[in-house]
């Protein structure tokens, strides 16, 4: 394998915990492995959060949070100020945070126009500068109520809040819980992944350099069990967590068990890809490709579960095996980087991808491309195509978390929105139509969060994410992701004389 240089002193890399706008070593001496899993070689040691440090940073929060402080006495011109500061220097340092996250996640650079850090780095910026616009515009209602009265409401912030984010968009996630909590005026604690925490780290640097106060923003690493700290601590007013569903839910408990906390839930899904037998042929393999493979399959929403009307059925298994079987796959900093696919996030995911793949050729399904390793070194796993697929089979039921497609037959509209409603999912699908009303009918019948219509992926600051039943509650981005940070206080009082 040829190699070039990543262009990162790593011996440079921000490696420490950052509470009250300082960056400090665990007290406990603990740290963790950082491994590159391209080459499944160590980048560095990140320092380990324990009780201490989780104890510190909610402190720190709470003091930034009290009544008089700077934070909460200032305008909302001025967080918006800040936050579009923040978003300068994230845009500044891109390339910089491009090849970090590369290195850190080992997704693609995508700096020939396909997918990669890129991408996700300039969405960071774009969702950051999104919700610098709304500090300012967080507005109440006059209510007219009967007799003579005044009644108005406020928009407040819900306090101290906790946000944990997964490792598959690291720098994107932490935009889209940091920037909208600040936007309202929130304290902040939030937890990296341990398997991907470099570049929120580096960001904190960023964030101090933009002159946010101190305990505004505080940035743990670590593994669960730093998670669920936070989430029990009796001085945490809100939990934001993106992650499994089975997490999801001790979450929900571990709040239920402390103080009651307020709780927004962005987790797993199985999302139908429906393409019906009036879309065009080659734009529709090529959006269900995306839909399953961007980012090594490592997506929530991913349209995993591919429902193909029956007449069209046989030439759209065909035309999905040739796209597939040309995507090219390597490390970041392999030859020259430009590949299509990376690989999986460690080897416990490379484990669990294979394991799945396995599981559906012994209950029948037809492996139609892929299904194996790629090269020796690095977690990578070739696209994967399973055709004659039924409801029932695990592939079709469960989140992968791979990229691994699951092409499954119908005949009538009716019948496909029954099966991909059948589904204890609901965080999105797609649908590939050239008849409008149609595709709208069909999307007003899916029950999910999200329904894209001849695209897929397709994420902007201001359209609302989240998920129906076990996929989660609340919304995040756009005008809707505000609700979950803020409360609403009324406020009533006699006008007679």
């Amino acid at each position: 394998m040829v190699t070039f240089s990543c262009g990162i002193d790593t011996p440079k890399i921000e490696t420490r915990l950052f509470i009250n706008n300082e960056f400090v070593n665990a007290k406990s001496g603990k740290t963790f492995e950082c491994i590159d899993p391209a080459t499944e070689e160590i980048i560095c040691l990140v320092q380990e959060a324990g009780q201490e440090e989780v104890t510190a940073a909610v402190q720190a929060a709470n003091a930034a949070f009290q009544s008089g402080s700077p934070w909460r006495t200032m305008d909302g011109s001025a967080r918006r100020d800040l936050l579009l500061r923040f978003a300068n220097l994230v845009e500044r340092d891109q390339d910089y945070l491009v090849r970090l996250e590369a290195l850190d996640n080992g997704k693609p650079l995508g700096l020939h126009g396909q997918y990669g850090t890129t991408v996700d780095i300039g969405l960071s910026v774009k969702i950051i500068r999104y919700f610098a616009g709304w500090a300012d515009k967080l507005t109440g209602k006059t209510i007219p109520v009967d007799g003579e009265f005044f009644c108005y409401t406020r928009r407040e912030p819900v306090g101290v809040c906790a946000c944990i984010i997964p490792w598959n968009f690291p720098l994107a996630l932490f935009a889209s819980k940091l920037a909208p909590a600040l936007c309202c005026g929130n304290t902040v604690v939030l937890k990296t992944s341990e398997k991907t925490p470099l570049t929120a780290l580096y960001a904190a640097k960023l964030i101090r350099e933009a002159g946010f106060p101190a305990g505004v923003v505080n940035i743990l690493s670590g593994f669960g069990h730093v998670g669920e700290l936070m989430t029990r601590h009796p001085n945490v007013d809100k939990v934001a967590f993106t992650g499994s569903t089975a997490v999801g839910r001790k979450i929900q408990q571990y709040a239920a068990e402390s103080n009651l906390k307020n709780v927004s839930l962005e987790l797993g899904g199985k999302s139908p890809m429906i393409v019906l037998d009036d879309a065009d042929i080659e734009e529709a393999v090529s959006i269900a490709h995306a839909a399953v493979f961007l980012n090594q399959g490592q997506c929530c929403c991913a349209g995993s579960r591919v429902y193909v009307q029956e007449s069209i059925y046989d030439k759209f298994v065909a035309a999905a095996g040739t796209k597939a079987e040309a995507v090219t796959i390597g490390g970041a900093f392999e030859a020259d980087g430009n590949f299509d696919q990376g690989p999986q996030i460690d080897e416990i995911q490379f484990k669990r991808v294979m394991g799945y793949i396995n599981q559906g050729k012994q209950e029948g399904a037809t492996l139609a491309t892929g299904g194996k390793r790629h090269g020796t070194k690095g977690y990578f796993i070739q696209p994967t195509i399973f055709t004659d697929v039924t409801d029932s089979m695990t592939i079709a039921q469960e989140e992968i978390f791979g990229p691994v497609m699951s092409i499954l037959k119908f005949k009538t509209d009716e019948e496909v929105i029954q099966r991909s409603n059948d589904s204890k999912y609901g965080l999105a699908a797609g649908i590939c139509s050239t008849n409008v009303a149609r595709a709208l009918s069909l999307a007003h019948q899916l029950r999910d969060g999200t329904v894209w219509i001849n695209t897929f992926h397709n994420f902007d600051p201001a359209a609302p994410y989240g998920g129906f039943k076990e996929s989660g509650c609340g919304r995040e981005k756009g005008e809707d992701g505000l609700d979950i940070w803020l409360e609403t206080k009324c406020v009533l009082m006699p006008i007679k004389n």
